[in-house]
């Protein structure tokens, strides 16, 4: 076991961090949410809030040392902000329930904020505010805001559960009720903790954290304008609905309704979602010339744009897989990025 200070102190010396903490429950339902989530450097799972230092998880789980199942939030602020992580606390779990969370029952599985500052206190209570006059739910908010005490980190086999036990993960997930309680209460809806959509930051990590969060194809294609194989990437033979974002900065880029098979074996579009985001180079490489696409925030390099696509645009932005990531439209309002959903309701 360690505490949450000793973590920081493991933590402080890759650069800008910051540590936030949240009780939703189970804390394998918990970690997967934060993990994909970019400038997060690392989620572990613990125990918070109790009067027993170094508790197990047999004796938290008892509920007889007031601990309760929390996740720790490393991350970099100057990648993604304290309102962002709480958009994605509150869109994974009940804050309706003082009992628990879903299948599981018992103080210990309530849910709570613990902040760390004033300020993320001022905005927990300010994004919980929001949230009850939101009319999202008919029931009061009960999740508690409580100070930060001394984060406990879990035993191993707890720690990227989801990972390391997939089968059994998606067997007690599936059970516990969670899922079809969030799409319940989220599907259609959009609901932001503080800021607007229009005031989201996208930032480029620095490249210690990138070298430690991408792999080596997305590092080479994304940091050093390298090409992955034709047909032999993630999204080329992707037919699902939904939007490409960049893999380093998380802002969006492309859309499933421009995508379109070009037989060249890389995903390929007719424009982008967000042209805003979309920075074009000219590119003298290979004894040729051509247009290069780069993200705006990020800086990464995504692929080439050429003038032989279909119409009405006559353009093909043809992309890296290893530059995107892609969230299905059913993801869309839990990832952050519930603006688009209107883009696809007519396809329902």
């Amino acid at each position: 076991m360690i505490s949450a200070e000793g973590q920081k102190k493991t933590l402080s010396s890759g650069g800008n961090i910051a540590t936030a903490t949240f009780a939703g429950g189970c804390f394998w339902c918990m970690e997967p949410p934060f993990e994909k989530l970019a400038g997060v450097r690392e989620v572990i799972s613990g125990y918070s809030g109790g009067s027993k230092a170094n508790p197990t998880y047999e004796e938290v789980s008892s509920g007889t040392t007031g601990h309760l199942e929390s996740v720790e939030v490393i991350y970099d602020p100057s990648v993604i902000s304290y309102d962002r992580l709480l958009d994605v606390f509150w869109k994974n779990i009940d804050p309706t329930d003082p009992g628990g969370q879903f299948v599981d029952k018992g103080g210990q599985y309530r849910s709570a904020i613990f902040y760390h500052s004033e300020e993320q206190k001022r905005l927990a209570e300010t994004s919980k505010q929001k949230l009850g006059s939101s009319g999202i739910f008919q029931k009061p908010i009960v999740t508690e805001i409580l100070p930060a005490a001394t984060f406990y980190k879990a035993e191993d086999y707890h720690q990227d559960y989801y990972k390391k036990n997939p089968t059994r993960y998606k067997f007690y997930r599936y059970n516990s009720g969670r899922d079809q309680f969030l799409e319940k209460t989220w599907s259609g809806r959009t609901f932001e903790a503080i800021s607007s959509a229009g005031e989201r930051r996208y930032m480029k990590p620095s490249k210690e954290e990138l070298r430690k969060r991408l792999t080596p194809l997305q590092y080479k294609v994304t940091q050093e304008d390298g090409t992955e194989p034709a047909f032999s990437n993630e999204y080329a033979d992707n037919k699902k609905e939904g939007i490409y974002v960049d893999i380093v900065s998380g802002e969006p880029l492309f859309s499933s309704l421009d995508k379109y098979d070009s037989g060249t074996g890389w995903p390929s579009f007719t424009k982008p979602l967000e042209p805003a985001n979309i920075v074009e180079k000219k590119d003298r490489s290979w004894f040729m010339v051509r247009t290069e696409v780069r993200s705006k925030h990020g800086d990464s390099h995504l692929g080439h744009v050429f003038d032989d696509g279909p119409k009405p645009t006559g353009l093909r932005y043809c992309m890296n897989s290893a530059a995107l990531r892609f969230i299905p439209k059913e993801d869309l309002e839990k990832e952050g990025y519930g603006e688009y959903e209107k883009l696809f309701e007519k396809n329902k």
